[in-house]
């Protein structure tokens, strides 16, 4: 029965993450850690981490790692199935329909609709993301006693080199992996 479920929650993340990675990981969230409790919030975090370190799409990756956890092998091979199998429907039927009317105006509507929503699902994630970080809860309190300085500190020194030095993300990884290290080493 563990194994339909697997398949079957990462098939509904397949089928509904429009947009890519990023976009699931509100989807991923909800599967894995509100209603299956497969995950704690700090576990989904690790994994999210781990899936962008890893080469490949943050879901799979994702869906690998959780159906390992959960079932072994048997589980991992079920949750990738069942994450990249609405994909591969969708981009054959979609791929047919676009060359067809890819001229249409309502075509262009349609996708220019769809960009407010990935952004709003990427965002929402990153703020969960961003929360359980920086204040080690899911949202963000009133209350600035349960701050994260150094991880704080982490990510504005980290988004500073993104924005402005335009560095390489995994160099940023390095450093601030190195940067918590000497943080926790020295404090």
């Amino acid at each position: 029965m563990v194994y339909l479920k697997l398949f079957w929650s990462f098939f509904q993340i397949g089928l509904f993450s429009i947009g890519g990675g990023y976009a699931a990981m509100p989807l991923l969230q909800n599967q894995v850690v509100d209603l299956n409790n497969w995950l704690t919030m700090a576990e989904f975090t690790d994994i999210i981490t781990i899936s962008q370190m890893t080469p490949g799409p943050i879901a799979i990756n994702a869906a690998t790692f959780v159906g390992i956890k959960i079932a072994g092998i048997k589980g991992a091979i079920l949750c990738t199935i069942g994450c990249i199998t609405p994909s591969c429907i969708i981009t054959l039927i979609l791929a047919k329909l676009y060359y067809k009317y890819r001229k249409l105006t309502i075509m262009q509507g349609i996708l220019n609709g769809l960009r407010p929503a990935v952004v709003a699902l990427i965002a929402s994630a990153g703020l969960s993301i961003f929360s359980l970080t920086i204040f080690d809860t899911n949202q963000i309190p009133f209350n600035m006693s349960h701050v994260d300085f150094i991880a704080l500190g982490i990510f504005l020194v980290c988004f500073i080199i993104l924005q402005k030095l335009k560095l390489n993300p995994i160099y940023v990884m390095l450093i601030a992996g190195t940067m918590r290290l000497c943080a926790n080493w020295f404090i």
